[in-house]
């Protein structure tokens, strides 16, 4: 293993395994964390790979930050998963960023159709994929409170994002350290 990718290890996976635990917990990813991976980021990439390394870990965090920020500004999610796809980056560059980002978008669209079929709310999914359709329609909707995650109460439930975002990440990152394909 090289030895980049063994700090990786070392550090932004228990990192990780932590904001995940704890978007599931308390629905939220502290700061704190957030903060302290994107450091530790930033110090590994500087270490081991120079200033070319700060340059990839900085267009990484925009990559991560980028995939999301639309999307918490829609009320969609909260902040927190911004920040922790934005950590990530920073140690992953911006094409592992990217394809992180898919594969927790895929595991969390399997998780979020678990959810809706295992609580039995399937007609309450529907209606609420009706609400962002119209969210979606017009500029004075898009980016209010109006078919927000929260606004919708009872009629769902929360996925926490950290999680398959966490998931996502830990399948890419394996992909590098065995070297299941070239990224």
């Amino acid at each position: 293993m090289e030895p980049y990718w063994g700090a990786t290890c070392a550090i932004l996976v228990p990192g990780v395994l932590l904001a995940s635990w704890t978007d599931y917990a308390q629905r939220r990813v502290p700061n704190w964390l957030n903060a302290t991976l994107i450091l530790c980021g930033f110090a590994m990439q500087g270490i081991f790979h120079g200033g070319a390394g700060l340059v990839s870990g900085l267009l990484g965090l925009l990559v991560g930050f980028g995939v999301l920020i639309v999307p918490w500004m829609m009320h969609g999610m909260g902040a927190g998963d911004v920040k922790l796809m934005a950590a990530i980056g920073v140690w992953f560059g911006p094409w592992m960023t990217l394809i992180s980002f898919c594969v927790g978008g895929i595991i969390g669209g399997i998780v979020a159709v678990i959810m809706i079929v295992g609580s039995g709310r399937i007609r309450h999914a529907w209606a609420n994929m009706g609400t962002i359709v119209v969210k979606m329609s017009s500029r004075n909707t898009m980016f209010g409170e109006f078919g927000s995650a929260k606004s919708f109460g009872s009629t769902s439930q929360l996925l926490p994002y950290g999680v398959p975002l966490t998931v996502g990440s830990l399948i890419v990152l394996a992909g590098q350290v065995f070297h299941w394909w070239a990224l």
